[in-house]
């Protein structure tokens, strides 16, 4: 099914091989003149310009493997910013890359989105080698766990070795230290062997602060608007034609290229834009266009500012499949915990706010959303698959000061009865990796920026992780073994406690795909209806596709609580002490009525 689309797509950037040479393009519109300069042999050749600053030269004989730059007019050299491979680093020569490759996968379309059940991976970290390769020897854990969709952290080449991706700089290029662009290849081919979708997080809303010198020949950034990551990209101003395609065939080309299943777009809040078409429109009608041949691919938003109309058909033409749920985690981590610094100290009534966000998705609607920068929008119509819930991600453990899973600093128990309202709930489950097994090691924030520049993250992270008003001490970010440290051991999922939470999590996962999931398609908004009853109980229901009702009575404190009716309905999972008349401490009931 990929390789009926694959030549219909006409790329813009980057190098075109047409079996007898290459085609060299570049959009350098702030200069006149642009050199190529190709190795072995070195040579200089000077490029053609055409309308609207492009540069373009065919040349005869150079083939995938053949290393190359652009020369500007005051002599600096860069790297393509539609570089397909960058095997020495961000600022140094771009490789081309044979388009061939061995798929086996042909038959591949994808599953449904009612089908996902994420689990969010940083490769660097997913194992001791910290690539590609060595992932694929995981994917057999991770379909005997149940999950559907591995969802990659960035993998935009950045400067260093070690990072989260977040400060890409090659949006086109695999990060060098994962391996090639063919391993990556292997790995979504191997997934999808074993039935399980690959989603990208990509990262369109700001350039990394170092390794960055497209500004020098190209209207890359805006003028008009300001960024809390960085200055943001022009999508609205002069020029910003090419801006956009640039990124829209960047999502084209994870799509198509690497038989992606679907794109989590980090931040887009942080993407202004106020041109007659916003640049998320046009992305994602222009993916569904393009893609539509049968495949499922899925389109995901991270969106402090909870614009519920991206997701909405009735206000986007191609609206995307799901949001991250902030509002979800954060009232259900800080009703558990107790916690209220860092990302929680908005979070003021946590089970009033987390009965409104099991109803209806978003818990900040019409009000100040996450971030306290824009109003939410109302939610409640749409459908719980719009929304992903999770007890952790990279962000909520990462940005810790220690680096603490919530394994690490809650009972078992409380973590049990979170992730039985997160993965039998009908929202869409994610889990972080090591998660299902209660990993032992932690994740901290890592980088490999330069010299010029740690200082200054030293003092912005110092300052956002004294927010927490925790007794805790950060590791230096650049140092190795604060990387190191954040690995993941996976001889620990044949000891217990490890084991046990396994197959908990397994027990989860596997209730949802037998019960919930057939029960999805289909479903619609108004679908959910969350009450607090007592001060710690919620009772949650919701009627699904077929006419069923999901109920999910959560007692999240340490005190029981006596009602009626606990056992109504067909039981499909108990977590702690579950009785007819009685919820125990930090217990979850899950029943259907069908």
């Amino acid at each position: 099914m990929h390789g009926s689309s694959a030549t219909s797509i006409r790329y813009a950037f980057g190098p075109v091989l047409d079996g007898r040479g290459t085609v060299f393009r570049l959009w350098a519109s702030l200069v006149e003149t642009v050199t190529l300069k190709l190795y072995e042999p070195e040579r200089l050749i000077a490029m053609e310009r055409h309308a609207e600053g492009w540069f373009e030269i065919r040349v005869e004989g150079v083939g995938a493997g053949t290393r190359y730059l652009f020369v500007l007019p005051d002599g600096t050299e860069v790297s393509d910013p539609a570089s397909r491979f960058q095997p020495h680093g961000v600022l140094s020569p771009s490789v081309i890359c044979a388009p061939e490759f061995g798929w086996t996968d042909g038959e591949w379309t994808g599953r449904r989105w009612e089908e996902a059940v994420i689990y969010e991976l940083h490769v660097g970290t997913f194992t001791a080698e910290g690539t590609f390769r060595a992932a694929i020897d995981r994917l057999d854990a991770l379909a005997a766990l149940g999950v559907t969709a591995v969802e990659i952290m960035p993998l935009h080449a950045f400067p260093g070795n070690r990072g989260w991706g977040y400060d890409g700089v090659c949006l086109y290029a695999p990060h060098s230290a994962y391996g090639t662009p063919d391993d990556f290849k292997a790995l979504v081919d191997a997934a999808h062997a074993r039935a399980l979708m690959v989603y990208l997080d990509v990262v369109y809303n700001h350039f990394g602060p170092e390794g960055n010198l497209m500004p020098r020949f190209m209207p890359l950034l805006s003028r008009r608007h300001e960024g809390e990551y960085g200055t943001p990209l022009n999508f609205d101003d002069d020029n910003s034609g090419p801006v956009r395609r640039f990124i829209i065939e960047n999502a084209l080309y994870w799509l198509e290229t690497f038989h992606c299943d679907g794109l989590r777009l980090d931040a887009v809040h942080e993407i202004p834009d106020e041109s007659e078409t916003h640049l998320l429109a046009e992305l994602s009608a222009t993916v569904k266009e393009r893609l539509g041949d049968g495949r499922q691919v899925h389109l995901i938003l991270e969106n402090s500012h909870n614009e519920a109309r991206w997701l909405d058909k009735a206000q986007t033409e191609a609206p995307y499949d799901a949001q991250w749920d902030d509002d979800i985690h954060h009232s259900l981590h800080v009703a558990v915990s107790g916690e209220k610094g860092g990302f929680y100290e908005k979070i003021t009534e946590p089970f009033d706010m987390l009965t409104k966000a099991l109803s209806e998705g978003f818990a900040f609607q019409q009000d100040e959303a996450s971030g306290g920068k824009k109003p939410g929008e109302p939610s409640g119509h749409l459908p719980p698959t719009a929304f992903i819930a999770f007890v952790q991600n990279h962000d909520q453990i990462g940005n810790r000061p220690d680096g603490t899973r919530i394994t690490h600093f809650l009972p078992p128990e409380q973590v049990r009865a979170m992730a039985t309202l997160v993965f039998l709930s009908p929202t869409i489950p994610m889990l972080f990796m090591g998660e299902e097994w209660a990993a032992s090691t932690r994740f901290f924030y890592f980088s490999d920026l330069g010299e010029d520049l740690r200082d200054p993250v030293r003092r912005s992270r110092e300052e956002f992780l004294a927010t927490w008003n925790m007794d805790a001490q950060a590791p230096d970010p650049f140092a190795v073994s604060t990387f190191e440290r954040s690995c993941l051991d996976w001889s620990e999922i044949a000891r217990e406690p490890h084991a046990e939470w396994l197959d908990f999590y397994r027990g989860l996962i596997e209730t949802r795909r037998r019960e919930i999931v057939p029960r999805l398609v289909g479903i619609g908004g108004h679908a959910g209806k969350a009450e607090r009853i007592g001060d710690t109980t919620i009772d949650a229901r919701w009627r699904l596709a077929d006419g069923s009702e999901l109920r999910l009575l959560a007692n999240l404190g340490p005190d029981p609580h006596e009602g009626n009716g606990f056992d109504a309905g067909r039981r499909i999972w108990a977590t702690g002490n579950v009785q007819a008349q009685i919820l125990g401490p930090w217990s979850v009931a899950v029943s259907l009525d069908d």
